[in-house]
Protein backbone atom coordinates (compact mmCIF):
# COMPACT_ATOMS: atom_id res chain seq x y z
CA UNK A 1 0.00 0.00 0.00
CA UNK A 2 1.22 3.23 -0.51
CA UNK A 3 2.76 5.58 2.19
CA UNK A 4 0.20 8.32 3.47
CA UNK A 5 0.90 11.83 1.92
CA UNK A 6 2.48 13.45 5.54
CA UNK A 7 5.88 13.81 6.53
CA UNK A 8 6.55 13.42 10.09
CA UNK A 9 9.39 14.75 11.76
CA UNK A 10 8.89 12.22 14.39
CA UNK A 11 7.09 8.90 14.50
CA UNK A 12 7.03 7.30 18.16
CA UNK A 13 6.21 3.59 18.31
CA UNK A 14 4.57 2.82 21.59
CA UNK A 15 2.26 5.42 23.85
CA UNK A 16 3.88 4.32 27.15
CA UNK A 17 4.88 7.15 29.39
CA UNK A 18 8.30 7.59 27.75
CA UNK A 19 6.90 7.95 23.85
CA UNK A 20 4.54 10.85 25.04
CA UNK A 21 6.98 12.38 27.36
CA UNK A 22 9.63 12.26 23.94
CA UNK A 23 7.06 13.19 21.94
CA UNK A 24 5.87 16.13 23.89
CA UNK A 25 9.11 17.65 24.19
CA UNK A 26 9.91 17.11 20.25
CA UNK A 27 6.66 18.89 19.66
CA UNK A 28 7.38 22.29 21.49
CA UNK A 29 10.41 22.70 19.72
CA UNK A 30 8.46 22.56 16.51
CA UNK A 31 8.87 19.32 15.33
CA UNK A 32 5.69 17.72 14.08
CA UNK A 33 5.02 13.94 15.65
CA UNK A 34 2.64 11.26 15.60
CA UNK A 35 2.62 8.29 18.80
CA UNK A 36 1.52 5.41 17.07
CA UNK A 37 -0.39 2.73 20.17
CA UNK A 38 -1.20 -0.90 19.61
CA UNK A 39 -3.61 -0.85 22.40
CA UNK A 40 -7.12 1.51 22.42
CA UNK A 41 -5.22 3.51 24.96
CA UNK A 42 -2.28 5.38 25.83
CA UNK A 43 -0.27 4.75 28.65
CA UNK A 44 1.64 1.53 28.06
CA UNK A 45 2.13 -0.53 31.58
CA UNK A 46 0.85 2.24 33.64
CA UNK A 47 -2.66 2.57 33.23
CA UNK A 48 -5.79 2.36 35.33
CA UNK A 49 -8.46 -0.18 34.09
CA UNK A 50 -12.09 -1.56 35.67
CA UNK A 51 -11.10 -5.33 36.06
CA UNK A 52 -14.08 -6.13 38.42
CA UNK A 53 -17.33 -4.44 38.13
CA UNK A 54 -17.08 -1.28 40.07
CA UNK A 55 -13.48 -1.60 40.87
CA UNK A 56 -10.41 0.49 38.96
CA UNK A 57 -6.95 -0.07 39.30
CA UNK A 58 -3.88 0.70 38.08
CA UNK A 59 -3.18 -2.56 36.41
CA UNK A 60 0.76 -3.15 36.05
CA UNK A 61 3.02 -0.09 37.33
CA UNK A 62 1.10 0.78 40.58
CA UNK A 63 3.38 3.43 42.35
CA UNK A 64 4.89 6.76 42.19
CA UNK A 65 8.30 7.98 43.36
CA UNK A 66 10.72 8.27 40.60
CA UNK A 67 8.33 10.46 38.40
CA UNK A 68 10.70 13.10 37.00
CA UNK A 69 10.38 16.43 38.51
CA UNK A 70 11.15 18.27 36.11
CA UNK A 71 8.79 16.27 33.99
CA UNK A 72 5.90 16.80 35.71
CA UNK A 73 7.13 20.57 35.41
CA UNK A 74 7.49 20.80 31.75
CA UNK A 75 4.01 19.02 31.37
CA UNK A 76 2.29 20.63 33.53
CA UNK A 77 0.88 17.85 34.30
CA UNK A 78 -0.80 19.11 37.52
CA UNK A 79 -2.70 21.41 35.35
CA UNK A 80 -3.47 18.58 33.25
CA UNK A 81 -5.17 17.14 36.37
CA UNK A 82 -2.33 14.75 38.22
CA UNK A 83 -2.65 14.81 42.15
CA UNK A 84 0.09 12.58 43.78
CA UNK A 85 -0.49 12.09 47.26
CA UNK A 86 1.90 10.34 49.87
CA UNK A 87 1.89 7.49 51.53
CA UNK A 88 0.93 8.07 55.76
CA UNK A 89 3.63 5.00 55.95
CA UNK A 90 6.23 3.80 53.78
CA UNK A 91 6.53 0.33 54.80
CA UNK A 92 5.12 -2.69 57.04
CA UNK A 93 6.69 -5.38 57.69
CA UNK A 94 4.12 -8.00 59.36
CA UNK A 95 5.28 -11.50 61.27
CA UNK A 96 4.04 -14.44 61.43
CA UNK A 97 5.31 -14.14 65.49
CA UNK A 98 3.09 -11.85 65.61
CA UNK A 99 5.58 -8.55 65.55
CA UNK A 100 5.88 -6.06 62.88
CA UNK A 101 8.28 -3.62 61.92
CA UNK A 102 6.86 0.15 60.32
CA UNK A 103 9.33 2.38 58.49
CA UNK A 104 8.68 6.02 56.65
CA UNK A 105 6.94 7.91 59.34
CA UNK A 106 10.02 10.15 60.47
CA UNK A 107 13.26 9.84 61.84
CA UNK A 108 12.36 9.15 65.77
CA UNK A 109 9.89 7.00 64.79
CA UNK A 110 11.48 4.65 62.56
CA UNK A 111 14.67 4.75 65.27
CA UNK A 112 11.86 3.46 67.79
CA UNK A 113 10.54 0.87 65.20
CA UNK A 114 14.25 -0.18 64.46
CA UNK A 115 14.89 -0.48 68.35
CA UNK A 116 12.38 -3.07 69.04
CA UNK A 117 14.23 -5.61 67.30
CA UNK A 118 17.82 -3.64 67.83
CA UNK A 119 19.24 -0.92 69.30
CA UNK A 120 22.62 -1.11 67.00
CA UNK A 121 20.62 -1.43 64.06
CA UNK A 122 18.07 1.92 64.84
CA UNK A 123 21.81 3.95 65.44
CA UNK A 124 23.14 1.91 62.03
CA UNK A 125 20.11 3.13 59.79
CA UNK A 126 20.63 6.72 60.63
CA UNK A 127 24.12 6.48 59.12
CA UNK A 128 23.32 4.47 56.53
CA UNK A 129 20.45 6.76 55.22
CA UNK A 130 23.46 9.45 55.39
CA UNK A 131 25.49 7.38 53.46
CA UNK A 132 23.16 7.19 50.47
CA UNK A 133 21.72 10.29 50.84
CA UNK A 134 25.85 11.42 50.39
CA UNK A 135 25.23 9.38 47.08
CA UNK A 136 21.90 10.01 45.67
CA UNK A 137 22.10 13.35 44.28
CA UNK A 138 25.16 12.79 42.26
CA UNK A 139 23.24 9.73 40.65
CA UNK A 140 20.26 12.18 40.53
CA UNK A 141 22.39 14.22 37.97
CA UNK A 142 23.92 10.74 35.75
CA UNK A 143 20.51 9.46 35.60
CA UNK A 144 19.70 12.96 33.84
CA UNK A 145 22.57 12.05 31.43
CA UNK A 146 23.43 10.76 27.94
CA UNK A 147 25.31 8.28 28.77
CA UNK A 148 29.10 8.86 26.96
CA UNK A 149 29.29 6.75 23.58
CA UNK A 150 32.86 4.48 23.71
CA UNK A 151 32.98 5.43 19.70
CA UNK A 152 31.99 8.69 19.87
CA UNK A 153 33.84 12.01 19.43
CA UNK A 154 34.66 14.99 21.27
CA UNK A 155 30.96 15.83 23.16
CA UNK A 156 31.41 11.86 23.93
CA UNK A 157 34.33 12.32 25.28
CA UNK A 158 33.60 15.71 27.42
CA UNK A 159 30.56 14.27 28.30
CA UNK A 160 32.69 11.58 30.21
CA UNK A 161 34.73 13.66 31.79
CA UNK A 162 31.84 15.71 32.89
CA UNK A 163 30.62 12.50 34.81
CA UNK A 164 33.79 11.87 36.09
CA UNK A 165 34.08 15.35 38.44
CA UNK A 166 30.70 14.67 39.43
CA UNK A 167 31.91 11.17 40.72
CA UNK A 168 34.80 13.27 41.90
CA UNK A 169 32.72 15.59 44.09
CA UNK A 170 31.90 12.48 46.48
CA UNK A 171 34.08 11.48 49.47
CA UNK A 172 36.35 8.66 49.20
CA UNK A 173 33.69 6.86 51.55
CA UNK A 174 31.06 7.61 49.15
CA UNK A 175 32.55 6.69 46.36
CA UNK A 176 33.64 2.85 48.27
CA UNK A 177 30.45 3.20 49.18
CA UNK A 178 28.81 3.26 45.25
CA UNK A 179 31.26 1.06 44.04
CA UNK A 180 29.91 -1.58 46.50
CA UNK A 181 26.51 -1.30 45.58
CA UNK A 182 27.69 -1.86 41.78
CA UNK A 183 29.72 -4.45 42.63
CA UNK A 184 28.10 -6.79 45.97
CA UNK A 185 24.87 -8.09 46.29
CA UNK A 186 22.43 -6.48 48.58
CA UNK A 187 22.27 -8.95 51.03
CA UNK A 188 25.88 -8.47 51.54
CA UNK A 189 25.90 -5.10 51.87
CA UNK A 190 22.97 -5.11 54.20
CA UNK A 191 24.68 -7.57 56.34
CA UNK A 192 27.72 -5.19 56.34
CA UNK A 193 25.00 -2.75 58.23
CA UNK A 194 22.43 -4.70 59.95
CA UNK A 195 22.22 -8.05 62.20
CA UNK A 196 18.39 -7.90 62.61
CA UNK A 197 16.56 -9.68 59.69
CA UNK A 198 13.30 -7.03 59.72
CA UNK A 199 15.01 -4.06 58.60
CA UNK A 200 17.22 -6.25 56.38
CA UNK A 201 14.15 -7.59 54.83
CA UNK A 202 12.58 -3.94 54.59
CA UNK A 203 15.31 -2.59 52.58
CA UNK A 204 16.10 -6.01 50.67
CA UNK A 205 13.01 -5.65 49.27
CA UNK A 206 14.17 -3.15 47.07
CA UNK A 207 16.90 -5.36 45.38
CA UNK A 208 14.52 -7.62 44.21
CA UNK A 209 11.78 -5.65 42.64
CA UNK A 210 11.57 -6.09 39.00
CA UNK A 211 14.87 -8.39 39.50
CA UNK A 212 14.69 -12.18 38.89
CA UNK A 213 17.49 -12.79 41.18
CA UNK A 214 18.19 -13.12 45.28
CA UNK A 215 18.90 -10.54 47.66
CA UNK A 216 22.27 -12.18 47.39
CA UNK A 217 22.98 -12.77 43.86
CA UNK A 218 25.81 -9.87 42.68
CA UNK A 219 24.62 -6.97 41.60
CA UNK A 220 20.97 -6.73 43.31
CA UNK A 221 22.86 -3.80 45.61
CA UNK A 222 22.30 -1.67 42.55
CA UNK A 223 18.34 -2.73 42.25
CA UNK A 224 18.32 -1.53 45.54
CA UNK A 225 20.01 2.01 44.90
CA UNK A 226 17.85 2.26 41.68
CA UNK A 227 14.55 2.31 43.66
CA UNK A 228 15.78 4.96 45.71
CA UNK A 229 16.53 7.84 43.57
CA UNK A 230 13.05 9.15 43.58
CA UNK A 231 10.90 11.68 45.75
CA UNK A 232 7.14 12.86 45.77
CA UNK A 233 5.94 16.80 46.19
CA UNK A 234 9.05 17.33 47.17
CA UNK A 235 9.78 14.85 50.00
CA UNK A 236 13.03 13.24 49.15
CA UNK A 237 13.08 9.28 48.93
CA UNK A 238 9.51 9.04 49.50
CA UNK A 239 6.54 6.93 47.97
CA UNK A 240 2.91 8.02 46.74
CA UNK A 241 -0.30 6.97 44.83
CA UNK A 242 -1.64 9.14 41.82
CA UNK A 243 -5.16 9.83 42.92
CA UNK A 244 -7.40 7.80 40.09
CA UNK A 245 -4.25 5.02 39.35
CA UNK A 246 -1.21 5.04 37.29
CA UNK A 247 -3.40 6.09 34.55
CA UNK A 248 -3.99 9.31 35.86
CA UNK A 249 -0.27 9.91 35.22
CA UNK A 250 -0.55 9.22 31.36
CA UNK A 251 -3.91 11.00 30.57
CA UNK A 252 -2.33 13.99 31.92
CA UNK A 253 0.69 13.07 29.69
CA UNK A 254 -1.60 12.60 26.54
CA UNK A 255 -3.03 16.35 27.18
CA UNK A 256 0.39 17.63 27.47
CA UNK A 257 1.10 16.32 24.23
CA UNK A 258 -2.31 17.08 22.37
CA UNK A 259 -1.86 20.82 23.94
CA UNK A 260 1.86 21.12 22.50
CA UNK A 261 0.41 19.62 18.85
CA UNK A 262 1.30 15.77 19.23
CA UNK A 263 -0.72 13.16 17.22
CA UNK A 264 -1.62 10.49 18.99
CA UNK A 265 -3.54 7.33 17.26
CA UNK A 266 -4.62 4.26 19.31
CA UNK A 267 -5.37 0.53 17.87
CA UNK A 268 -2.57 0.94 15.66
CA UNK A 269 0.22 -1.88 15.49
CA UNK A 270 3.37 -1.42 13.66
CA UNK A 271 4.93 -4.31 11.77
CA UNK A 272 8.13 -2.85 10.68
CA UNK A 273 10.13 0.05 10.49
CA UNK A 274 11.32 1.28 7.20
CA UNK A 275 14.96 1.15 6.01
CA UNK A 276 15.68 3.16 2.98
CA UNK A 277 19.42 3.68 2.03
CA UNK A 278 20.81 2.13 5.25
CA UNK A 279 18.42 5.13 7.26
CA UNK A 280 14.86 4.84 9.17
CA UNK A 281 11.95 6.57 6.67
CA UNK A 282 9.27 5.48 8.35
CA UNK A 283 6.98 2.62 9.04
CA UNK A 284 4.56 -0.04 7.95
CA UNK A 285 1.40 -0.53 10.21
CA UNK A 286 -1.36 -3.70 10.00
CA UNK A 287 -3.05 -3.39 6.60
CA UNK A 288 0.29 -2.46 4.99
CA UNK A 289 -0.11 1.22 5.35
CA UNK A 290 2.63 3.10 5.04
CA UNK A 291 3.97 6.33 7.44
CA UNK A 292 6.90 8.21 6.16
CA UNK A 293 9.55 10.57 8.78
CA UNK A 294 12.36 11.68 9.38
CA UNK A 295 13.31 9.86 12.08
CA UNK A 296 11.93 6.97 13.91
CA UNK A 297 12.01 6.94 17.98
CA UNK A 298 11.03 3.18 19.33
CA UNK A 299 9.35 3.26 22.72
CA UNK A 300 8.68 -0.70 22.79
CA UNK A 301 11.06 -3.41 24.35
CA UNK A 302 14.69 -3.57 22.33
CA UNK A 303 14.15 -7.04 21.78
CA UNK A 304 10.48 -6.39 19.85
CA UNK A 305 12.77 -3.54 17.82
CA UNK A 306 15.53 -5.19 16.95
CA UNK A 307 13.90 -9.09 15.99
CA UNK A 308 10.22 -7.73 15.26
CA UNK A 309 10.70 -4.47 13.65
CA UNK A 310 13.93 -3.51 11.89
CA UNK A 311 14.56 -5.71 9.16
CA UNK A 312 17.52 -8.07 10.13
CA UNK A 313 19.66 -7.44 7.10
CA UNK A 314 19.45 -3.50 8.10
CA UNK A 315 21.07 -4.44 11.42
CA UNK A 316 25.04 -4.53 11.37
CA UNK A 317 26.23 -8.09 11.81
CA UNK A 318 28.08 -7.54 14.72
CA UNK A 319 25.43 -5.89 16.34
CA UNK A 320 22.66 -8.28 15.49
CA UNK A 321 24.79 -11.08 17.06
CA UNK A 322 25.61 -9.57 20.68
CA UNK A 323 21.80 -8.40 20.73
CA UNK A 324 20.96 -11.81 21.19
CA UNK A 325 22.62 -12.11 24.34
CA UNK A 326 20.05 -9.13 25.98
CA UNK A 327 18.50 -10.74 28.85
CA UNK A 328 14.90 -9.38 29.82
CA UNK A 329 12.98 -11.27 32.44
CA UNK A 330 11.82 -9.76 35.89
CA UNK A 331 10.39 -12.41 37.78
CA UNK A 332 6.92 -10.84 38.18
CA UNK A 333 3.33 -11.57 38.82
CA UNK A 334 1.21 -9.05 39.00
CA UNK A 335 -2.48 -9.07 40.84
CA UNK A 336 -5.21 -6.71 41.30
CA UNK A 337 -8.10 -8.02 43.58
CA UNK A 338 -11.42 -6.38 44.81
CA UNK A 339 -12.24 -6.50 48.60
CA UNK A 340 -15.51 -6.55 50.59
CA UNK A 341 -12.96 -5.14 53.77
CA UNK A 342 -9.85 -3.62 54.60
CA UNK A 343 -7.45 -7.03 55.58
CA UNK A 344 -7.23 -7.38 59.55
CA UNK A 345 -3.32 -8.51 59.82
CA UNK A 346 -2.37 -10.45 62.93
CA UNK A 347 0.51 -8.82 64.23
CA UNK A 348 -1.81 -5.36 64.05
CA UNK A 349 -5.37 -5.89 63.14
CA UNK A 350 -6.87 -2.78 63.20
CA UNK A 351 -7.30 -0.47 60.46
CA UNK A 352 -4.63 2.28 60.25
CA UNK A 353 -2.00 4.24 58.73
CA UNK A 354 0.18 1.37 58.37
CA UNK A 355 -2.55 0.07 55.48
CA UNK A 356 -1.18 2.75 53.05
CA UNK A 357 1.94 1.45 53.46
CA UNK A 358 3.74 -1.46 50.84
CA UNK A 359 2.85 -4.20 53.08
CA UNK A 360 5.78 -6.79 52.67
CA UNK A 361 5.29 -10.46 53.13
CA UNK A 362 8.67 -11.66 52.88
CA UNK A 363 10.19 -11.33 56.43
CA UNK A 364 14.10 -12.47 55.68
CA UNK A 365 16.45 -12.51 53.06
CA UNK A 366 16.76 -15.66 53.74
CA UNK A 367 12.90 -16.04 52.59
CA UNK A 368 13.62 -14.12 49.46
CA UNK A 369 16.84 -16.27 48.47
CA UNK A 370 14.99 -19.74 49.15
CA UNK A 371 11.90 -17.60 46.61
CA UNK A 372 14.66 -17.43 43.84
CA UNK A 373 15.75 -21.15 44.22
CA UNK A 374 12.23 -22.20 44.16
CA UNK A 375 11.40 -20.17 41.02
CA UNK A 376 14.66 -21.52 39.26
CA UNK A 377 14.19 -24.99 39.92
CA UNK A 378 10.02 -25.51 39.94
CA UNK A 379 9.26 -21.91 37.74
CA UNK A 380 7.49 -20.48 40.86
CA UNK A 381 8.25 -19.65 44.45
CA UNK A 382 6.75 -21.49 46.88
CA UNK A 383 6.83 -19.59 49.31
CA UNK A 384 6.61 -16.18 47.00
CA UNK A 385 7.33 -12.64 48.14
CA UNK A 386 4.32 -10.50 47.89
CA UNK A 387 4.37 -6.80 48.33
CA UNK A 388 0.95 -5.67 48.44
CA UNK A 389 -0.56 -1.91 48.54
CA UNK A 390 -4.35 -0.96 49.13
CA UNK A 391 -4.21 2.56 47.06
CA UNK A 392 -8.41 2.57 48.00
CA UNK A 393 -7.32 3.51 51.32
CA UNK A 394 -6.10 6.79 50.15
CA UNK A 395 -8.19 7.31 46.97
CA UNK A 396 -12.17 6.06 47.35
CA UNK A 397 -12.79 6.33 43.55
CA UNK A 398 -11.33 3.04 42.95
CA UNK A 399 -13.77 1.44 44.78
CA UNK A 400 -17.53 1.39 45.79
CA UNK A 401 -18.16 3.03 49.21
CA UNK A 402 -16.86 0.82 52.07
CA UNK A 403 -14.66 -1.52 49.60
CA UNK A 404 -11.47 -1.71 48.76
CA UNK A 405 -8.51 -2.75 46.10
CA UNK A 406 -5.60 -4.26 46.53
CA UNK A 407 -2.25 -4.69 44.01
CA UNK A 408 -0.28 -7.24 44.32
CA UNK A 409 3.23 -7.30 43.14
CA UNK A 410 5.01 -10.75 43.65
CA UNK A 411 8.33 -12.04 43.34
CA UNK A 412 9.72 -14.74 42.00
CA UNK A 413 8.33 -16.41 38.53
CA UNK A 414 10.15 -17.45 36.24
CA UNK A 415 9.47 -16.18 32.77
CA UNK A 416 9.30 -19.99 31.33
CA UNK A 417 8.10 -22.58 33.07
CA UNK A 418 9.98 -26.35 33.36
CA UNK A 419 8.98 -29.32 31.29
CA UNK A 420 7.51 -27.67 28.96
CA UNK A 421 4.19 -25.83 31.16
CA UNK A 422 2.66 -23.09 29.82
CA UNK A 423 1.83 -20.23 32.61
CA UNK A 424 -1.52 -20.28 31.11
CA UNK A 425 -2.06 -23.69 32.68
CA UNK A 426 -1.07 -22.94 35.96
CA UNK A 427 -1.85 -19.31 36.70
CA UNK A 428 -4.82 -19.67 38.62
CA UNK A 429 -2.98 -22.17 40.78
CA UNK A 430 -0.08 -19.90 41.54
CA UNK A 431 -3.07 -17.25 42.12
CA UNK A 432 -4.15 -18.63 44.52
CA UNK A 433 -1.16 -19.58 46.28
CA UNK A 434 -0.72 -16.04 46.50
CA UNK A 435 -4.09 -15.13 48.14
CA UNK A 436 -3.12 -17.63 50.74
CA UNK A 437 0.02 -16.09 51.22
CA UNK A 438 -1.45 -13.10 52.01
CA UNK A 439 -4.32 -15.05 54.38
CA UNK A 440 -1.55 -16.31 56.36
CA UNK A 441 -0.71 -13.07 57.07
CA UNK A 442 -4.17 -11.45 57.29
CA UNK A 443 -6.57 -14.00 58.33
CA UNK A 444 -10.16 -13.53 56.30
CA UNK A 445 -8.52 -11.89 53.90
CA UNK A 446 -8.91 -14.63 51.14
CA UNK A 447 -13.22 -14.54 52.14
CA UNK A 448 -12.94 -10.85 51.32
CA UNK A 449 -11.49 -11.39 47.90
CA UNK A 450 -14.56 -10.38 45.53
CA UNK A 451 -12.65 -10.52 42.33
CA UNK A 452 -9.09 -10.96 40.41
CA UNK A 453 -7.20 -10.26 37.33
CA UNK A 454 -3.89 -12.59 37.84
CA UNK A 455 -1.09 -11.67 35.01
CA UNK A 456 1.73 -14.05 34.88
CA UNK A 457 5.07 -12.74 32.86
CA UNK A 458 3.40 -14.52 29.77
CA UNK A 459 0.20 -12.04 30.34
CA UNK A 460 2.54 -9.41 31.11
CA UNK A 461 4.53 -9.98 27.61
CA UNK A 462 1.26 -10.44 25.66
CA UNK A 463 -0.24 -7.51 26.88
CA UNK A 464 2.23 -4.80 27.61
CA UNK A 465 4.82 -6.32 25.39
CA UNK A 466 7.11 -7.06 28.48
CA UNK A 467 9.32 -9.60 27.12
CA UNK A 468 9.56 -11.98 29.66
CA UNK A 469 7.37 -9.75 31.75
CA UNK A 470 10.22 -7.82 32.39
CA UNK A 471 9.00 -4.50 33.95
CA UNK A 472 12.21 -2.88 33.15
CA UNK A 473 12.73 -3.47 29.53
CA UNK A 474 15.84 -5.83 30.20
CA UNK A 475 17.94 -6.59 33.18
CA UNK A 476 19.26 -3.97 35.42
CA UNK A 477 22.63 -5.70 35.36
CA UNK A 478 25.97 -3.82 34.87
CA UNK A 479 26.50 -5.32 31.36
CA UNK A 480 22.82 -3.63 30.57
CA UNK A 481 23.22 -0.44 32.43
CA UNK A 482 24.13 3.18 31.73
CA UNK A 483 26.43 3.16 28.35
CA UNK A 484 25.72 -0.33 27.92
CA UNK A 485 21.82 -0.38 27.94
CA UNK A 486 20.29 -1.77 25.99
CA UNK A 487 24.05 -2.26 24.44
CA UNK A 488 27.67 -0.61 24.92
CA UNK A 489 27.88 1.65 21.77
CA UNK A 490 23.95 2.56 21.62
CA UNK A 491 23.45 3.98 25.37
CA UNK A 492 23.45 7.25 24.33
CA UNK A 493 19.70 6.40 22.57
CA UNK A 494 20.57 6.02 19.21
CA UNK A 495 20.05 2.39 17.23
CA UNK A 496 22.60 1.13 14.72
CA UNK A 497 20.93 2.24 12.08
CA UNK A 498 20.41 6.28 11.02
CA UNK A 499 17.53 8.57 11.90
CA UNK A 500 16.14 5.40 14.29
CA UNK A 501 16.40 6.17 17.95
CA UNK A 502 15.22 4.57 21.47
CA UNK A 503 13.27 6.59 23.89
CA UNK A 504 11.97 3.95 26.27
CA UNK A 505 13.18 1.71 29.76
CA UNK A 506 15.26 -0.73 27.56
CA UNK A 507 17.45 2.92 27.10
CA UNK A 508 19.13 4.75 30.47
CA UNK A 509 18.35 5.14 33.05
CA UNK A 510 16.18 1.86 33.10
CA UNK A 511 12.48 0.92 34.13
CA UNK A 512 10.21 2.70 36.45
CA UNK A 513 7.92 5.78 35.89
CA UNK A 514 10.81 8.45 35.76
CA UNK A 515 9.96 9.89 32.03
CA UNK A 516 14.12 9.96 32.23
CA UNK A 517 14.38 7.95 28.68
CA UNK A 518 11.77 9.90 26.84
CA UNK A 519 13.26 13.12 27.81
CA UNK A 520 16.72 12.17 27.36
CA UNK A 521 15.85 10.84 23.71
CA UNK A 522 14.29 14.08 23.07
CA UNK A 523 17.68 16.09 23.84
CA UNK A 524 19.43 14.01 21.70
CA UNK A 525 17.33 13.87 18.85
CA UNK A 526 17.22 17.49 19.01
CA UNK A 527 20.84 17.61 18.81
CA UNK A 528 21.23 15.64 15.95
CA UNK A 529 18.27 17.91 13.89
Amino acid sequence: MAATSTLYDAIIIGGGHNGLVCAFYLAKRGQKVVVLERRDVVGGAAVTEEFHPGFRNSVAAYTVSLLAPEVIRDLELKRHGLEVVLRKTSNFLPMQDGRYLLTGRGQDKDHAEIAKFSARDADAYQRYSARLDAIVPVLRDILRATPPNPKGGLNDLLGAAGLGLKLGHLDIEAQRDLLDMFARSAGEWLDDWFESDPIKAVLGFDSIVGNFAGPYSPGSAYVLLHHVFGEVNGVQGAWGHAMGGMGAITQAMQKACLEAGVEIRTGVEVSEVIVERDRASGVRIDGGAVLKARKVVSNVHPRILFDRLVPQEALPDKFRDRFRGHRSGSGTFRMNVALSELPRFTCLPEPGDHLTAGIIMAPTLGYMERAYDDARRFGWSRAPIVEMLIPSTLDDSLAPKGQHVASLFCQQFAPSLPDGQSWDEVRDEVADLIIDTVDSYAPGFKASVLGRIALSPLDLERKFGLIGGDIFHGKLTLDQLFSARPMLGHGDYRAPVKGLYMCGAGSHPGGGVTGLPGRSAAREILRDR
